[in-house]
């Protein structure tokens, strides 16, 4: 379980999804789901690989549309928006992806400040480059800097793509899997770096992921999700304190005693 208590505004909901459906022909991946995310929260999406979570978090985002349903993010109507409002909305939610996704042409400082040139017409070169030093300070990899992509280890790409989501700050962090394909001591850095982001920077998250340990270390509320449903949600202790036969195979499917 996390060892701090987070400062969540139980009263603000940044996130209301309603009904949520979601099939791509006769494949139903989200049938009928609901969320709530308060300001500061992070919330674990779990649940075994195929089972909509991805597809979920880019409907957050106007990356797909729903069948059916209401997405309400950071008070709009995302279905609802113009091109123009998703761009928008989008720069106060960061999407931090499996890989990273970092440019292997541009050293760190540069993919760093690829962002920050790019949404923010005017910026100094003296202003880009405090704000790059501070992001690498805050994950922890100020070292960095002037290295390429190439050169630095699974678990530091995670941390620059973090950094590079963060340098924009946004309200909103969304993370898919962040510890796929880490071994169990660049998870446990990961698991904790998402914590100190939730700290220090006030963000609230969604955190997309099948990894039981990961779920425990960074979740306030944990939603499980079986087959484009919801099937149990709460704090890790109470969801997993359950004789459910679902429950109890996902717990058995992470292998975790």
């Amino acid at each position: 379980m996390k060892n701090f208590k987070p400062n969540i505004d139980w009263q603000d909901k940044v996130i209301d999804i309603k009904d949520l459906f979601k099939s791509f022909g006769s494949n139903h991946v989200l049938r009928g789901i609901s969320l709530e995310v308060h300001k500061g929260e992070n919330v674990v999406v779990l649940g075994r690989s195929g089972t909509g979570k991805s597809v979920l978090i880019k409907i957050m985002v106007g990356l797909l549309s729903p069948d059916s349903g209401e997405v309400n993010v950071l008070g709009k109507e995302v279905p609802t928006l113009s091109v123009q409002e998703l761009r928008e909305l989008r720069l106060r939610v960061g999407f931090c992806f499996q890989n990273g996704a970092l440019y292997d042409s541009m050293t760190v400082g540069e993919n760093l400040a690829f962002p920050l040139k790019r949404n923010t017409p005017g910026i100094s070169r003296a202003k880009v480059k405090e704000m790059v030093a501070n992001v690498l300070d805050a994950v922890g990899l100020s070292q960095t800097l002037d290295q390429m992509p190439s050169e630095l280890s699974g678990g530091q790409r995670k941390r620059i793509g973090i950094a590079r989501t963060l340098i924009l700050r946004p309200d909103i962090m969304l993370y898919d899997e962040p510890t796929a394909g880490l071994d169990p001591i660049t998870c446990t850095e990961i698991n904790n770096l998402i914590n100190e982001v939730q700290q220090r920077f006030n963000t609230t998250s969604i955190i997309i992921t099948h990894d039981l340990t990961c779920a425990k270390a960074v979740g306030d509320t944990i939603v499980v999700m079986k087959e484009g449903k919801f099937i149990k949600r709460g704090p890790f202790d109470e969801v997993f304190d359950s004789n459910d036969e679902l429950i109890r195979e996902f717990y058995d499917y992470n292998f975790i005693q």
